[in-house]
């Protein structure tokens, strides 16, 4: 897994849904993942032109992208869309991996209710929470070299 991406720097983390793209970036050293932004879905073209900015401002190194697999692991067509849109993203000259984001979005929610958040509010923050839970579980498992 670790072959994915660079030795260092910084990473992205994406959690891509239908209508938004919650993104999430971490430090170089791979210690914490913070939410940064939520991308609304347009056209592919908008989506990428947005990610590409990020990634240069950042200085972003690798991408990790939320895999919404079925609780029992197996794929649906939610999951062949994430990895063709995952695919999408090679003109970012960019290595990718793919991370299992099952729990993600639930673990993230609870959280916010606890915060009390209203439900607008945890709607505005989810999927860019939810791309932070997966960037920092991600990194947590890379550097204990899984």
């Amino acid at each position: 897994m670790r072959e994915a991406l660079p030795l260092g720097g910084r990473l992205m983390g994406l959690d891509v849904g239908t209508k938004t793209i919650g993104v999430a970036l971490c430090d170089a050293q791979w210690m914490i993942a913070s939410p940064a932004e939520l991308i609304r879905r347009a056209k592919f073209s908008a989506d990428l032109a947005k990610l590409t900015e990020i990634a240069a401002k950042q200085a972003v190194a690798g991408i990790v992208v939320g895999l919404p697999l079925n609780l029992d692991g197996s794929e649906s067509p939610r999951t062949q869309s994430t990895r063709a849109f995952a695919r999408n993203l090679a003109p970012l000259q960019l290595p990718v991996l793919l991370w299992d984001e099952r729990w993600s979005t639930q673990a993230v929610t609870r959280t916010l209710i606890e915060a009390d958040a209203s439900r607008a509010r945890r709607a505005d923050l989810v999927d860019k929470m939810a791309a932070g839970y997966i960037l920092q579980g991600a990194i947590d498992a890379l550097a204990m070299g899984n």
